[in-house]
């Protein structure tokens, strides 16, 4: 096969057949990505205190009897989850719903009768709408599994709703 193709003439090997628009296309999504990267990145930034201890050792007393204690404990574990939780929440998920919301929103506005729009609008809308529905229930998920691992510190209570 590859010496089939090598005795082809060189236009016929590079004859490669691009849809019309298909650059344009590529550049809009490419600028689109980097436009995001460039908003979101504050974002993933923020992302960095997550982790609620630093790792540090504290060893008391002589090499015999030394003891050595960590900050990082069981406890912190649950904050970690705490943490992700949140930054999911009310860093991405929220403010990434809301965006969807308004441009479902102004498609309905602007599609002046035209039904292709209006139910690209409402397809946009509702499904922003059932994210946001489904975001904020899995707390009752996460509560559900903290509760069963037998989670009891602060009276059982794993989070607090902001």
């Amino acid at each position: 096969m590859l010496k089939w193709i090598s005795s082809l003439p060189s236009k016929q090997r590079l004859r490669v057949r691009v849809l019309p628009g298909a650059q344009e296309n590529m550049k809009k999504i490419f600028l689109l990505i980097i436009l995001l990267s460039i908003i979101f990145a504050p974002v993933f930034a923020s992302a960095a205190g997550l982790v609620p201890c630093t790792g540090a050792v504290t060893c008391t007393g002589t090499a015999p009897n030394q003891t050595c204690t960590t900050d990082c404990t069981i406890s912190a574990f649950f904050t970690l989850i705490l943490n992700i939780y949140n930054f999911i929440v009310q860093d991405i998920a929220t403010p990434l719903a809301i965006l969807s919301i308004s441009i479902g929103g102004i498609i309905m506005m602007i599609s002046a009768g035209n039904p292709n729009l209006l139910g690209l609008g409402k397809k946009i809308f509702y499904a922003a709408i059932i994210g946001l529905v489904l975001v904020f229930c899995s707390w009752l998920i996460i509560n559900f599994i903290m509760q069963a691992v037998g989670y009891t510190a602060n009276g059982g209570a794993w989070s607090s709703l902001p």
